[in-house]
């Protein structure tokens, strides 16, 4: 079976390794005319590092990635409200991972050539319009360099091309916009001291739009040296400001370290954070309201082009990761790749779905605010029931994780459905 995937981000990448580990050949698209190692930090939550690791990535990963073995929960002052252990140390029996999207992206992208050919990864074609036929689906691309029109048959599309999906656009034209908060984050990664023991994520703060958070994504080169360090602070602009305005702004080390000053956090230093930062880049936070199908004959949608969520949780990358393995499997396990789909949508979608809502409510976060709000740590119990909540939602408790079954296809159980005539 031939796969189209549309877009050559993570969920992209993951896709191909995913779909061509299940006997598939996809071939992906990218509309930038290289993929580059660019971007900030990123988590990846112990469900989507088992996923990795059963890719046969684990090694790699861990080459590239820290794992941090605490959340810490803290006020404007740097007092903490609330902690709880993370991957190893609380029971997973993966680790969680934070990792520069840049290198993660090349990692992957490495494996995709390295398994696929040189050429599973196109560049600089922009995806037009698709049509479906009996037997396929017949798509179109703009060539970026001649502006030629470049036409691809496969059995099956997947719309992997983020938030402002043009696959997703196709499906669902009639679609509201981007949906925004009012909340900016403010991002960056600089060389600095390990903050706390080295392998602390911390959320300062209370609501969306008042919140700092820092973790580290490389260790020091050398004893005594600085860590690299990714932080994002959130500023809010107002509910008038549309989403997408001022996305991938350049704001000035100036400019940071005013948006800085009202936070006191005694065991980082802020000034230098802002001042270190070779780029600081603001974009909105922005989801899109869930989807009633993503899968429509023989195509469907992933990652965040099928369920762009609010950044609570750490938790959008991770189910992206999920979506590929589902996704293969489901094409695995039927002889027709319309109800393959439509299988792998029953499966993800109802679940993804009910976490963008949670991430409209703040998610786990509403630990901080609610503390905030109290005046200090919250009443024994309560956190620790918002946290498992959250997670027991999104598929990830230590339980749910380590026992469920393995997404990976057997070959000796795969099945072909026909190909492109």
């Amino acid at each position: 079976m031939r796969v189209t995937v549309v877009g050559g981000g993570i969920a992209g990448l993951t896709c191909a390794l995913s779909l061509h580990a299940a006997g598939f050949e996809p071939r992906v698209y990218e509309a930038a005319r290289t993929v580059e190692a660019v971007g900030v930090g990123i988590n990846l939550l112990p469900h989507a590092v088992r996923e990795l690791a059963e890719l046969g990535l684990a090694r790699r990963l861990a080459a590239i990635a820290l794992p941090p073995r605490r959340l810490s929960y803290r006020d404007r002052a740097g007092e903490e409200v609330w902690a709880e252990p993370l991957g190893l140390a609380a029971g997973y029996h993966w680790p969680q991972y934070s990792v520069h999207r840049g290198q993660l992206q090349m990692l992957l992208l490495a494996a995709v050539r390295e398994r696929l050919g040189p050429d599973a990864v196109r560049t600089g074609l922009r995806f037009r319009s698709f049509e479906q036929t009996g037997r396929g689906v017949r798509a179109r691309f703009l060539n970026r360099a001649s502006g030629v029109t470049t036409v691809e048959d496969a059995d099956i599309l997947v719309g992997a091309d983020g938030i402002d999906s043009a696959v997703r656009a196709r499906l669902h034209p009639g679609e509201a916009p981007v949906n925004g908060n009012g909340v900016h984050m403010w991002r960056g990664v600089a060389r600095v001291p390990h903050l706390l023991d080295g392998r602390t994520i911390v959320v300062a703060g209370g609501t969306p739009g008042a919140k700092f958070v820092a973790y580290p994504i490389g260790d020091p080169a050398a004893e005594g040296g600085d860590a690299l360090m990714n932080w994002v602070l959130e500023v809010r602009h107002g509910p008038s400001v549309p989403p997408g305005a001022g996305l991938g702004r350049r704001i000035t080390t100036a400019e940071a370290r005013a948006g800085l000053a009202s936070w006191n956090l005694p065991w980082i230093d802020l000034a230098a954070l802002a001042e270190r930062s070779s780029v600081i880049l603001e974009y909105p936070m922005a989801d899109r309201d869930p989807l009633p199908r993503w899968s429509f004959g023989r195509v469907t949608l992933l990652g965040d082009a099928a369920h762009p969520m609010f950044p609570m949780g750490m938790n959008g990358g991770s189910q992206s990761v999920v979506d590929t393995r589902a996704l293969a499997w489901c094409l695995a396990r039927e002889s027709d790749p319309v109800a393959a789909l439509r299988r792998y949508d029953a499966i993800r979608r109802p679940a993804v779905n009910a976490v963008v809502l949670a991430n409209r409510d703040q998610g786990p976060e509403e630990i901080i605010a609610r503390a905030a709000e109290h005046g200090g740590p919250l009443p024994p119990g309560r956190a620790e029931g918002i946290a498992t909540r959250y997670r027991e939602l999104a598929g990830a408790t230590a339980a749910q994780v380590n026992t469920h079954t393995s997404w990976t296809v057997p070959w000796s159980g795969l099945r072909h459905p026909g190909t492109v005539a």
